[in-house]
């Protein structure tokens, strides 16, 4: 199978022929992290099976990235990532790119990442988030959001906390 270009990804993926659209999602992977913001911006706006298909060409660089021995294309995806926890987007997108932050990033996504906690519409999305994410770092953001976190989300952080090897005493699971 033959690279996809930039150009050719970013064509094909807004065809109207379903068959080209979704050869370019499944192509999309080697294209590498130049490719998500303007997949974001198709992803964001416009038909729903070509921003959906825009959405899963994200996901496949994610997946492409996160391969054995591709750290730097991995930490290069991660970037183009936090950078789309912006409020520009819709939060349904949000919430995707917090699930692929998780799958390939490292200690560098937690600050932006435990920023999301105080967004009560990806305050989950994020606790789940920081829960997978590698490192003391995130344990320790989470130890930071159970002490400013409502009686509400305390059982659940406590449960991150936990999955994490943390005893958290006197919080119900």
């Amino acid at each position: 199978m033959n690279k996809l270009s930039l150009d050719d990804l970013i064509k094909n993926i807004q065809s109207t022929d379903i068959a080209v659209r979704a050869a370019a999602r499944d192509q999309a992977g080697s294209t590498g992290a130049p490719a998500i913001p303007p997949l974001a911006k198709i992803a964001s706006s416009g038909d729903f099976e070509i921003a959906r298909a825009a959405g899963r060409a994200i996901q496949n660089i994610v997946y492409f990235a996160g391969r054995p021995g591709a750290e730097d294309e991995a930490k290069a995806v991660t970037a183009e990532l936090l950078n789309l926890l912006d409020d520009s987007r819709s939060l349904q997108f949000r919430r995707d790119v917090l699930s692929m932050t998780w799958q390939i990033a490292g200690e560098e996504a937690v600050g932006p990442v435990a920023a999301m906690l105080s967004n009560e519409g990806l305050h989950e999305d994020a606790r789940m988030a920081l829960e997978r994410l590698p490192g003391e770092e995130a344990t320790a953001a989470l130890r930071t959001a159970l002490k400013k976190a409502t009686d509400a989300q305390k059982p659940a952080i406590a449960h991150s906390l936990r999955v994490r090897g943390e005893e958290v005493p006197g919080v119900p699971d």
